[in-house]
């Protein structure tokens, strides 16, 4: 069974609901290794430098940044830890948007969440609630030391995180010189739309995404196997993963929660650009609000509880 990227809590309000995020998609592309043909031994990838041709140990090699052909910055371990985000394991919902309103050029990558043990309660009210209202959350998350826009959206019994790209990353696709006004001005006749459309509905069906498969990667593989048995092969064991565990928790008065975040009206406002410290010590005066959860140092990471 696969490992949760990290355990946590994700919180909407003043609810917080502890969950795993677990990865949501399986790689299958093959992976080959380069081979020296006249001995079928590995080749292996050396850091070398580029004016000497000597080889570079890890302890002498820097991180720089390129801001012109052969121009760098150098910069230290704590230069680039001080522009990283706190490590706190949490998804926190920013705001609830339609569905609809979010394209498919911002989607990029899916984990799903797993609530924990005693959890199921505000997992499932979150996602029904989700569900009829036809809303998704627009939540920060930290994976590893980077933050990412996400969103949180119910998919059959489950609750997707879904990575989002920054508009930054797209392409304004007014770059590429599309075609532009109605079908008239490129002489597409009425006659000509109606038999398009025609056609459309007769190739017209329910999307069953078990019934579409890599063809290339299956008869490449047929051809691996065929090769295998021909030649022969070593096959590695492989370790078997241990099954992750989820924090126990207490059982919450949601109905409280959810007046008391009525009341208030208690939004988290999407991050500023803000000095570290003052950054910092908002984080801290966030956190001095919420109630006191409980901390067990496990990997040097921290679970909330659910009171």
């Amino acid at each position: 069974m696969a490992r949760p990227i990290w355990t946590g809590t994700l919180s909407f309000g003043l609810l917080n609901v502890p969950v795993s995020v677990m990865p949501g998609e399986r790689r299958v592309d093959l992976h080959f290794r380069m081979l020296d043909s006249r001995s079928n031994t590995p080749i292996r990838y050396e850091r070398v430098n580029a004016e000497t041709g000597e080889e570079v140990p890890w302890k002498d090699i820097v991180r720089a940044y390129e801001y012109k052909k052969g121009s760098y910055v150098v910069l230290r371990p704590e230069d680039i830890k001080s522009a990283s985000p706190e490590g706190r394991e949490a998804v926190e919902v920013e705001a609830f948007i339609d569905a609809a309103s979010v394209g498919p050029e911002y989607y990029e990558k899916p984990y799903v969440l797993v609530p924990g043990k005693k959890a199921e309660k505000g997992y499932v009210l979150l996602r029904e609630t989700l569900r009829r209202t036809g809303k998704i959350g627009i939540a920060r998350v930290v994976i590893r030391t980077r933050e990412y826009l996400s969103a949180v959206i119910p998919k059959g019994d489950s609750l997707l995180l879904v990575l989002l790209r920054y508009p930054q990353e797209l392409v304004d696709v007014d770059e590429y010189g599309l075609p532009e006004g109605k079908p008239a001005s490129y002489r597409i006749t009425a006659k000509e739309m109606d038999m398009a459309e025609q056609l459309i509905e007769s190739m017209s069906g329910e999307w069953t995404p078990k019934d579409y498969r890599d063809e290339f990667r299956n008869r490449l593989l047929d051809v691996i196997q065929k090769r295998m048995k021909s030649k022969g092969a070593v096959i590695a064991e492989e370790e078997e993963s241990e099954a992750p565990e989820n924090s126990a928790t207490n059982v919450v008065d949601f109905m409280s929660l959810l007046q008391k975040s009525l009341a208030s009206k208690k939004r988290t406002p999407a991050k500023k650009a803000v000095p570290r410290k003052n950054a910092s010590s908002t984080s801290t005066r966030k956190r001095a609000t919420a109630k006191p959860a409980k901390k067990t140092a496990t990997r040097k990471r921290t679970s909330r509880r659910s009171a």
